[in-house]
């Protein structure tokens, strides 16, 4: 399957390269491109019918959560990532169903088994992100199509890089990983991390019984 090494030519999708290449770093700018391009092609092999535009838009925001602006705002980083979305779109005249559909590509993106069923671009982001960050589905794309698209945007040391980005987005607000994934992130790089558990919250419940 060839790749089509072009993001959506509309202004909406320009603007959101450059609204997230100006306020993000150079690793969450390229691993969301590339979590783009390898959504898409997943999505083409999977024969499903998504709005390249909005996926484009999804792929881009999903993780400007993790910037340092949003640290302190005691919220999971996926729904700071979402609100920003959200935001950018509103104030360019996007109709609500489309929004609303960048919003939960974004705010589930790291919640599995879920976006699967949904929407195409909710799938989408979501495959493209576990294709990027954890390899799921490696084999249904060939050598070639990965070379090409980390020829376009690279991926140097990203493993590692990328639980950096994590551990700093998100030690500020431990208490949001709490049922989540990034708590493997915080019991694994910050001391003293204690992760919740969701027996001993219910136990410890004010109810009597």
């Amino acid at each position: 399957m060839a790749i089509d090494q072009t993001t959506p030519d509309t202004r909406l999708a320009a603007e959101a390269t450059e609204f997230v290449r100006d306020v993000t770093s150079d690793l969450i700018y390229h691993h969301s491109r590339r979590v783009y391009f390898f959504g898409s092609l997943l999505g083409r092999r999977r024969d499903l019918s998504f709005d390249p535009e909005l996926l484009y838009i999804g792929a881009m925001f999903h993780d400007l959560g993790l910037n340092e602006e949003h640290r302190g705002s005691g919220r999971r980083f996926e729904v700071d990532s979402a609100d920003a979305a959200r935001r950018f779109l509103q104030q360019r005249g996007v109709p609500e169903d489309s929004i609303r559909r960048v919003w939960t590509a974004i705010a589930l993106h790291t919640t599995p088994g879920i976006p699967e069923f949904m929407e195409p671009e909710v799938a989408l982001v979501t495959a493209g992100v576990e294709y990027d960050v954890l390899g799921i589905g490696y084999h249904e794309l060939d050598d070639a199509q990965r070379a090409e698209i980390t020829a376009l945007h690279p991926r140097p040391g990203f493993k590692e890089a990328i639980l950096r980005a994590f551990t700093e987005g998100i030690a500020p607000k431990p208490e949001t990983t709490f049922g989540n994934v990034k708590a493997d992130v915080l019991e694994r790089y910050v001391p003293g991390f204690r992760r919740g558990n969701f027996v001993d919250t219910i136990l410890g419940s004010p109810w009597p019984e």
